[in-house]
């Protein structure tokens, strides 16, 4: 048996929207503990989001997020002597936190003038379930299917 779990961390919602989970986003999205920076970045990312959108900010971010957390994963397990992928549910955590990752990944990874230019890009092109993000998660979904066949190996 391992040792036991360490208490979940309390997150201090942020200043703008007083919502924790743009502080677990910010979070990823830092580099350095450079946690100001991070915030400017991402306060400027959906600034530019809601100039091309009209809609609420926020709103165009938490459904990107919702169109990029994958809903299962494939895990690799050896049974004897053959590495099968398994596909695994997941947990409501990881889920988010796989979403934040791969958006903040995908807009790192995009072509574009400084960061908040690139993530307002990847978020408004995620909330209409476009992006490379979300291509992302429909891979790992095809993965999963194609792989169901081992689902009863999981555990």
């Amino acid at each position: 048996m391992r040792k036991h779990k360490p208490k979940p961390r309390v997150l201090a919602p942020d200043a703008r929207y007083k919502d924790t989970m743009v502080t677990r986003f910010v979070n990823n999205l830092m580099w350095d503990g450079k946690k100001s920076v991070a915030f400017g970045i991402f306060y400027d990312a959906l600034d530019l989001v809601k100039s091309r959108t009209n809609e609420d900010e926020l709103q165009v971010w938490k459904k990107a997020l919702n169109n990029v957390m994958p809903q299962v994963e494939v895990r690799s397990r050896r049974i004897g002597g053959a590495t099968f992928q398994i596909p695994t549910e997941l947990p409501a955590n990881r889920k988010i936190a796989i979403g934040m990752k791969w958006l903040i990944k995908y807009a790192r990874a995009r072509s574009g003038k400084g960061m908040a230019e690139k993530l307002a890009a990847e978020v408004v092109a995620a909330s209409k379930g476009e992006g490379s993000a979300v291509k992302k998660r429909e891979d790992t979904h095809k993965m999963a299917e194609a792989n169901r066949a081992f689902a009863s190996y999981r555990g």
